[in-house]
């Protein structure tokens, strides 16, 4: 899809319209070129779930999926995402029903200050569509691109493996016990 370039405002910034998926719903917008996909979600569409941590991509908090990949959106600009899908952690929830990974961080005390959650939810999410049964390791190799200051990770490991499970029980494949 081409994107159409405005012509530079009086202050020499550039404008492009992006067409844009998120959660499902289609968006089109005229940015300036130089904004940031996250503060597209927070600014241009209210969707504030996505967090704003260190703005040079360490902390993970910002992390959403872009066509279904884990990226830090800090550090990709709104024009980069024309034409892609974006998942953001409010789109996690259906029809008012709790996705697993959400229900696990809830069930698991998975937060604390709850700064990093929605992206380690994204994240764990992704893994989970790759992987539907990963150890310990892989669930804490995943997350290691996403710090939390407050948990130590113990109850964030344990609501993805609570995730892992209710995943495969929904799909059909009664779980391991403990596993």
């Amino acid at each position: 899809m081409a994107v159409e370039t405005a012509p530079a405002t009086t202050t020499g910034t550039r404008r492009m319209k992006v067409h844009v998926t998120v959660n499902g719903q289609a968006h089109e917008v005229e940015v300036e070129t130089r904004t940031l996909l996250v503060h597209f979600l927070r600014e241009n569409l209210g969707m504030t779930g996505t967090h704003i941590g260190c703005d040079t991509t360490n902390c993970g908090a910002c992390t959403v999926l872009l066509n279904g990949r884990p990226v830090k959106s800090c550090t990709v600009f709104a024009v980069q995402a024309d034409g892609m899908s974006v998942a953001t952690v409010e789109g996690l929830e259906k029809d008012g029903k709790l996705d697993p990974v959400q229900e696990g961080f809830h069930e698991e005390h998975g937060l604390q200050c709850g700064f990093c959650t929605p992206g380690m939810m994204i994240t764990a999410a992704a893994l989970l569509a790759a992987n539907p049964d990963p150890s310990e390791l892989q669930i804490r190799q995943a997350i290691s691109g996403n710090l939390c200051r407050c948990t130590g990770y113990v109850n964030i490991v344990k609501s993805i493996q609570y995730a892992a499970r209710k995943t495969r029980e929904t799909a059909g494949g009664k779980a391991p016990d403990g596993g």
